[in-house]
């Protein structure tokens, strides 16, 4: 359990102590958790957090579940010492459940008139002071969900029982998300679509070896279904098979051929080490993507990798934030905002940009690796909608 110590004391010194033990105890978990934020994690979390996070790296939980159960994790215990003084309690009683729903959930047009409404003041205050908190208005009811699902995962790993399941929970959950009424907003604000990326690329040279990494980086993330960025970081060169020649134009025999590659996605968010998933890579993104491999001389290993300020390769391959800042840095230099996209645009580009050509849905989902239907049909929705009459009628 941890309690809060009075800075400049000799107690402080020990703590500090602690935290760095408890640091050097996530460097197990590096290549999970950025080491940018292992000293943040330890000063939030215990030794038994990092103990139950060691465990679930060991079960295998995907990478990207292990960073969200992370940060979630640091989130629910700052809240815990913030709202109540004490560190989060495991087993956590209903009553705390359903405090961390109305804190988070709440009607912004009650909060007007009631300032003690939603989270308080001074709650809020402790979590910006450890860029834990954002916002000012209440949280998206999804982010709410993961964060108690998180709690309950935490709770089940720990071998014990939590309130997740009661009535009552149920209940606040389902009016505190109608008070709060937002509607949900989509990971990136714009698609990457085909002409976005047709702009970025126009900017981009063939000479500097970072160029050629970023041109083979957005192609590939693209036509290979949009993939994540997480997936994009962790590529290696032994998840390529080339693959014989294909015709620019099936139904032309006599059309040119172009180069086909076959890329084994591995575990990703939704599929498991040994299910076989992949994308297929034709034509230009294919080119990119060996060129780049030649250039760099890269044989085995990851595929995207970092490159210093001096322009040298290194061994070590990108994270994920870096897939995101590479896009944002290539938007802004063809004069995009970059704030109206993410990383996550590539992935609802290349769905949006299927549904304008005409490809259908399960081709399209084949290729990007979507499970959910309805989230796929989305966008496809919504491209519809665009092109179609109805929206036009005084146009």
């Amino acid at each position: 359990m941890k309690r809060k110590i009075p800075v400049g004391s000799s107690e402080s010194h020990g703590a500090a102590d602690f935290n760095l033990a408890r640091a050097e105890q996530l460097d197990a978990l590096n290549a999970i958790l950025p080491y940018k934020r292992r000293d943040r994690l330890a000063e939030l979390i215990t030794d038994e957090d990092v103990a139950t996070l060691k465990h679930l790296a060991r079960s295998g939980l995907g990478d990207n579940s292990m960073r969200a159960l992370a940060s979630d994790l640091a989130y629910l215990e700052a809240w815990a010492l913030a709202s109540t003084g004490k560190p989060l309690p495991w087993p956590a009683p209903e009553a705390l459940l359903i405090k961390f729903v109305a804190h988070h959930l709440w009607d912004p047009f009650e909060r007007l008139a009631d300032s003690a409404h939603g989270m308080p003041q001074s709650v809020a205050a402790s979590l910006q002071a450890v860029g834990l908190l954002r916002k000012t208005g209440p949280h998206a009811p999804s982010t709410v969900r993961r964060r108690l699902s998180s709690w309950s995962t935490l709770t089940q790993w720990r071998g014990m029982t939590g309130a997740f399941n009661t009535s009552s929970l149920a209940m606040a959950l389902r009016l505190a998300t109608r008070a709060a009424a937002l509607p949900r907003q989509r990971k990136s604000a714009k698609a990457v679509t085909a002409d976005v990326l047709t702009r970025i690329l126009a900017l981009i040279g063939t000479e500097k070896l970072v160029d050629l990494r970023d041109r083979a980086l957005l192609l590939t993330a693209f036509a290979s279904g949009g993939r994540r960025r997480s997936e994009m970081a962790g590529h290696q060169v032994e998840q390529i098979v080339r693959e014989e020649p294909v015709l620019s134009n099936p139904s032309n025999p006599q059309s040119a051929t172009l180069i086909c590659l076959t890329l084994r996605l591995g575990k990703t968010k939704t599929t498991s080490a040994d299910s076989g998933a992949s994308a297929i890579l034709v034509g230009a993104p294919a080119d990119a993507l060996l060129l780049w491999l030649e250039t760099g001389n890269i044989q085995s290993g990851a595929i995207f990798r970092a490159i210093d300020q001096w322009g040298n390769l290194k061994p070590r391959a990108l994270d994920p934030q870096s897939v995101n800042l590479i896009l944002k840095i290539r938007l802004r230099a063809a004069g995009f905002d970059a704030k109206d996209f993410s990383a996550h645009g590539l992935r609802s580009g290349y769905l949006t940009e299927a549904a304008k050509r005409g490809v259908s849905l399960p081709e399209a989902m084949a290729q990007s690796g979507h499970k959910s239907t309805a989230q796929a049909a989305s966008y496809y929705n919504d491209a519809e909608r665009k092109l179609g009459r109805a929206a036009r009628l005084m146009s």
